[in-house]
């Protein structure tokens, strides 16, 4: 059992000094240890989110102008534009699945849009059929 009573706080929270680095590691054990750093954050629940933020800011943007809310409704599609059925002599070979789904924004830029064409609708008494 070690003594901790001897120890004061100074001692205990100041910075290594420069002669008491650890030597230089070579890149597999840096890797090494790397994975093992996120090993124990993923067995603890620790998350990385790094596009986070920006999701949080998509989805407390208001919509409060007309311009903006027109601009909104015609730059996000209102269906994803990259599902297709590729025919050949009126046969369909195959199904090219919507990827828009694979856009971490997705959900965030929809209910965009949706703000933006409930604002044309509701508060501007818009008709908003030209962009549905």
């Amino acid at each position: 059992m070690v003594d901790v009573t001897a120890y004061t706080i100074h001692q205990t929270f100041t910075p290594p000094s420069p002669q008491q680095h650890k030597p230089k590691v070579g890149v597999m054990a840096w890797l090494t240890q790397c994975l093992s750093l996120v090993q124990g954050f993923l067995a603890r629940g620790v998350t990385f989110k790094p596009l986070q933020p920006f999701k949080q800011w998509l989805e407390n943007l208001d919509v409060r102008d007309v311009e903006r809310a027109r601009f909104l409704c015609q730059v996000i599609p209102a269906q994803c534009p990259f599902e297709r059925d590729v025919r050949f002599f009126g046969k369909t070979l195959f199904h090219i699945p919507p990827l828009c789904k694979l856009n971490p924004f997705y959900e965030q830029l929809v209910m965009l849009r949706f703000k933006s064409l409930c604002y044309l609708a509701d508060e501007c008494g818009e008709d908003i059929t030209r962009y549905c």
